[in-house]
């Protein structure tokens, strides 16, 4: 291919797309003599909008800008905050709002989209916001803040559209602590990418979350309060909800207005008329992204986006590639609950075939959609576990292999992943296939997944495609005849798992003894709490004794987790959520004495946050001399056993799992692990206890139990495995104890069960072999592992205290104990201390007195 220089090119716009252009330029044409402008109207540069919701769980918008690298090439230049206000297509020149001219060789627009709202009235009102860009998502924060100061109390959240931006603004909002309702005009949620079955089963788990959700209605009307803010809607129903804070996130359209006022062909639909090429009615104008309009239709996707932008940086640099549209898919994402689907999710295609899987007590829906023969894969929908979504989607169109049926049911014969066809595309956001990054290993020499990331950009987007993509690399290295490596780091170069059999059988009880054994060096930040937590597990003394406090991480280090102003919460154990009033008590003089924030947690705990490292002991103290232990909400140890109150108070229970869970927790109480680890005990399949989104579920039956493992919450969010079911109390114990103490000889660093389960070798049904039918003959030997742990358990805090030498290290400044930090600064928010913000003077507030008083 001749390369040819682009000229003067000027990008209208400043979004992923627009980056992901110059990105491409940069990269491919490191030596060609261009220069390119990127124009954008936000103030921000580009970032990450697909982790826009991310922002609520703590990122900041600088944590969420994009690669900087490409405005390092001094050919490159980024312009924010003066949006493109004209086109002058004869002149080649486009005008800023600030007036500022830039004449181009080519023009790529790259407009993005706008957030449409309803004709509603009352969309104007204070507390009406957008989901769309950061400006919308940090003034959204800021009202929910202010507003809840001023009312003092929980707000009303109200989110109009059901789709995937709504659900995660509706999480957003009860992050916030507000109450949140989905509005959806559609008779389910997710209409555009799920049927009828798959858009019920994710009400129900959305339910599950807190999310009130309101279908087949809409909103008429938003009312204003006495202070002139929004305060209610009005519904089609002929019904109203309160509202103090709306978000409207009710599609998008593409942004064309310059390109329609320059002349250029608009679709009828909206968006910038453009071809194959990504060329537009002007030759030498270009568009890309959700405002191009390609055979009548705009795609607001990431991957579409960016292969756009791939095609033409090939064709400004005298290639011929061209914008192919594939078949997308979509995946919720940030809400806690599963949702995916890809292709023909509604089985228009003639004589295609629908394979459906759904289980109410668990949860979970799937579909297939197949062709007339059910050999071609036409489609796919998932809700409440995705994990065949990353595998599957890469073979949409081509034949599956198998039964259809045998990729949906419990005991699925599994996925053909790593075989996939070079040309099947892994990652969709980058454009990536198979073959491309088997050839990152065997032509590049790429060895590891990182490495891979790098010279592909796969995985670097939205992240979904990263177990797949793990496993086609590691395969593609052991079929080169590279070793994959398991070490744990440059000083041992064996795994975790490896590392722990070979200091049980040798009973070390020091990093100084393991490291002159099987390591080299001194040790790293990887190797130490590793080493730490083995220790640990295997009983090896405390956590602080001499050798082993050197070894831990921040929060081990004081037995407290640090918080985001340098203090410390207090987070005593509340087995099984029950409490008596007169340890109630207890905690709320404490929290009033030291000015302590208070909070009930979703463990169904009491945390209190705060508190000045000096003011540890003075804490503890009081409460171990109450009775309380430590929680341990520092350490990668159980956390709690989350329990409903069962068959002693609810009508429906059938098992006593409030009993349960109180024998659990005080059996498991500080067993170290190599991830933290929490226990679910529901007394009925209604799953109060949420058991089976923890990594060890419990669920009573009219028999006795089942044993749920290798659930998780969070940002990757997986539903437990069935591990063994009708168990009587004292077999469910030992179930329990054999899984536990199996995964924490086994899994990697740091690795919780949800992924260590799923890739077990063999599945959920070799584990159940392994540890319910003692198939390795393992059995005896975790049955004493763990019967030593219940024997050996002492409260960390309790003996912490008895220990002078451990309290020394219990001071804001090792050369100046009596010295407190000058810096700590509060404010009060609803009769409660919480950390200033920048700039923000701390109240006079007697509350926040007490947490500011230097105590000795």
């Amino acid at each position: 291919m001749t390369r040819t220089s682009p000229g003067r090119v000027v990008v209208v716009g400043a979004g992923m797309v627009a980056h992901r252009f110059a990105d491409q330029l940069c990269e491919r044409s490191t030596q060609g003599d261009w220069h390119l402008t990127v124009i954008g109207d936000e103030d921000s540069a580009p970032y990450d909008r697909v982790h826009l919701s991310d922002f609520f769980a703590g990122r900041s918008p600088g944590d969420l800008t994009m690669a900087t690298a490409p405005w390092q090439d001094p050919r490159t230049e980024l312009v924010v905050g003066d949006g493109v206000r004209s086109i002058d297509r004869g002149a080649r020149t486009v005008t800023t709002r600030s007036g500022r001219v830039e004449p181009y060789d080519n023009l790529v627009l790259a407009t993005g989209s706008w957030a449409w709202t309803p004709r509603t009235e009352g969309t104007d009102l204070p507390g009406v916001f957008r989901y769309r860009t950061m400006s919308d998502v940090v003034a959204l924060r800021e009202w929910v803040t202010l507003r809840a100061d001023r009312l003092r109390r929980p707000l009303h959240g109200v989110v109009v559209g059901g789709g995937l931006l709504g659900l995660e603004a509706a999480k957003a909002l009860a992050g916030l602590g507000t109450t949140a309702t989905v509005v959806e005009f559609a008779d389910r949620l997710m209409n555009v990418q799920l049927d009828d079955g798959a858009g019920e089963a994710l009400r129900v788990l959305v339910a599950g979350e807190g999310i009130d959700v309101r279908t087949s209605t809409g909103a008429t009307r938003l009312t204003a309060g006495g202070d002139g803010a929004v305060a209610s809607m009005d519904l089609t129903d002929e019904t109203s909800l309160p509202a103090d804070v709306v978000v409207f996130s009710t599609g998008v359209r593409p942004r064309d207005r310059v390109a329609r006022e320059s002349g250029l062909a608009i679709g009828e639909r909206g968006g910038v008329v453009i071809g194959p090429t990504c060329r537009t009615s002007d030759p030498g104008v270009w568009a890309i992204g959700e405002c191009a309009s390609f055979e009548g239709e705009c795609v607001g996707l990431v991957a579409p986006a960016n292969a756009m932008a791939d095609a033409v940086v090939d064709q400004l640099l005298g290639g011929r590639s061209t914008y192919r549209p594939a078949a997308q898919g979509a995946k919720l994402k940030g809400v806690g609950v599963d949702a995916a689907s890809f292709g023909d999710v509604f089985a228009l295609t003639p004589g295609a075939l629908e394979v459906t899987f759904a289980d109410p007590v668990a949860r979970t829906y799937k579909k297939l959609v197949v062709s007339d023969d059910a050999r071609t894969l036409l489609g796919g929908v998932f809700v409440g576990d995705t994990t065949l979504y990353a595998s599957l989607r890469p073979l949409l169109g081509r034949p599956l292999g198998a039964d259809p049926s045998a990729f949906l049911v419990p005991e699925g014969v599994g996925v053909p992943t790593t075989d996939l066809p070079d040309d099947a595309v892994v990652c969709s956001c980058s454009n990536v296939s198979a073959g491309t990054i088997r050839a990152a290993v065997s032509e590049q020499g790429c060895t590891s997944v990182g490495e891979v990331k790098g010279c592909t950009k796969a995985g670097t987007v939205c992240g979904s495609c990263v177990p797949l993509l793990t496993k086609i690399v590691n395969t593609s290295l052991e079929r080169s005849g590279v070793a994959v490596s398991s070490a744990m780091c440059e000083h041992f170069a064996m795994s975790r798992a490896e590392l722990f059999a070979l200091v049980d059988a040798a009973g070390h009880r020091t990093f100084s003894e393991i490291v002159d054994a099987y390591g080299a060096g001194r040790g790293c930040a990887i190797c130490k709490p590793a080493v730490a937590s083995i220790l640990s597990s295997l009983g090896a003394g405390h956590v602080l004794a001499r050798e082993h406090a050197a070894l831990q991480d921040t929060n081990d280090h004081v037995l407290a987790n640090m918080q985001k102003d340098g203090t410390y919460s207090v987070v005593p154990r509340v087995p099984g959520g029950e409490i008596t009033p007169e340890r109630l008590i207890v905690l709320g003089e404490v929290a009033r004495e030291f000015g302590l924030h208070t909070r009930i947690t979703g463990a169904q705990r009491i945390a209190m946050f705060g508190a000045r490292i000096d003011q540890l002991p003075a804490i503890w103290r009081r409460l171990v001399d109450a009775g309380f232990e430590s929680g341990q909400a520092y350490g990668k140890s159980l956390r709690a056993v989350k329990s409903c109150v069962g068959q002693a108070w609810c009508r429906f229970g059938v098992q006593d799992s409030a009993s349960m869970a109180v024998r659990l927790e005080l059996r498991y109480r500080g067993l170290r692990s190599p991830h933290k680890f929490k226990v679910g005990v529901s007394g009925c399949a209604r799953e109060c206890a949420e058991a089976r989104g923890k990594d060890v579920g419990v669920i009573a039956t009219e028999k006795g139990w089942n044993v749920y493992v290798g659930g998780n919450g969070g940002f990757t969010p997986r539903h437990a495995d069935l591990l063994a079911e009708d168990l009587d109390d004292d077999r469910l114990i030992q179930v329990i104890d054999r899984f536990l103490a199996f995964y924490i000889r086994s899994a990697d660093r740091v690795q919780r069960t949800a992924p260590w389960v799923a890739d077990y070798p063999g599945g959920i049904s070799e584990l159940r072999k392994a540890v319910v039918e003692d198939a390795l003959g393992l059995g005896a030997d975790l049955d004493a592992s763990m019967a030593g742990h219940v024997e050996a358990y002492t409260d960390e805090w309790r003996a912490t205290l008895e220990d002078p030498e451990k309290l020394q290290r219990f001071v804001s400044f090792v050369n100046a104990p009596d010295q407190h930090d000058p810096d700590l600064a509060y404010t009060s928010v609803r009769g409660q201390a919480r950390p200033a913000r920048p700039g923000q003077a701390s109240d006079n507030n007697p509350v926040i007195a007490r947490t500011l008083e230097v105590r000795p």
